[in-house]
């Protein structure tokens, strides 16, 4: 099971549900886990993207998860530490 983080940019197809048979690209904001689903299905909060990765639209998708797939997965930032002044 693919682990979804917010950044995350999907593609959304048919294999996620038959309302996505023209399939777009989608950079998730959040899975929401406030509303009741069946078993395998989430709703995913995020935007829809343009050719150029720009978004265009903010919406809320219910998908089967099985049927995701995570293009440009977010990269986990580490917190940076303050640097230390020497004193010379």
């Amino acid at each position: 099971m693919i682990a979804l983080r917010a950044g995350d940019v999907l593609h959304i197809t048919a294999a996620c549900s038959v309302q996505f048979a023209k399939p777009m690209m989608f950079r998730l904001i959040k899975v929401r886990h406030d509303l009741v689903t069946y078993d395998h299905w989430i709703w995913l909060d995020g935007y829809q993207l343009d050719a150029n990765g720009e978004a265009v639209a903010r919406r809320e998708i219910f998908v089967l998860r099985a049927g995701l797939t995570v293009q440009q997965p977010t990269v986990p930032t580490q917190p940076r530490r303050p640097r230390l002044q020497t004193r010379t």
